[in-house]
């Protein structure tokens, strides 16, 4: 069907290109084909055996910079029903900014993208620094895949570098600001699978 939205699903891979989480999104039919990029969802990442080990929940928001006070954010439980972070969206009226949050919502790492998401032959990076924004210690990139399949499919490649010595709940915090920012700024409207 041209334009029926369907629910996602993704392979997350280690950087050797080996198969460790399966997710999938579960959200509602008239959610997904009404608010397209903009729908709330539950995500349930899945280990190779089949077990949840990680849920994310991301409510209804708005996405303009006119209305700062519902902006998007996504919530990550590891194990499920257990809260270990937060990705909130910060109003900027030109880059998009993103705090992760633990816990008792104290910021603990930053993320700022580029002015502008849409990049032709290139990666789209968005940076993770400290809680005060001077140092970078990782990143987020939306990877280019060609201009064929950038243009025909739904498919998105991306890569998170992480410190090793980051602590592994706000590693599943940063999986959920990926899932957040693919929503955010490179879902398409209308499924082209």
């Amino acid at each position: 069907m041209v334009g029926y939205e369907t629910k996602n699903e993704f392979s997350i891979k280690n950087s050797l290109g080996q198969k460790v989480y399966y997710a999938k999104e579960d959200s509602h039919w008239f959610t997904r084909n009404l608010c397209g990029a903009l729908r709330p969802f539950d995500m349930q990442i899945l280990d190779n055996y089949g077990n949840q080990v990680i849920h994310l929940i991301r409510p209804l928001a708005c996405v303009s910079c006119c209305f700062p006070c519902c902006l998007q954010s996504i919530e990550v439980s590891s194990p499920p029903g257990t809260l270990v972070g937060t990705v909130q969206q910060e109003w900027s009226l030109c880059f998009p900014t993103f705090a992760i949050k633990n816990p008792s919502d104290e910021t603990v790492l930053r993320i700022k993208g580029p002015f502008c998401t849409t990049r032709i032959c290139r990666d789209v990076e968005f940076v993770l620094t400290s809680a005060d924004g001077n140092t970078k210690v990782g990143k987020i990139s939306k990877q280019w895949t060609g201009l064929v399949r950038e243009m025909f499919t739904d498919a998105d490649y991306f890569g998170i570098t992480l410190p090793m010595d980051l602590d592994v709940r706000m590693k599943a915090v940063m999986l959920g600001a990926c899932f957040l920012i693919d929503a955010m700024y490179f879902e398409q409207s209308g499924n082209r699978n």
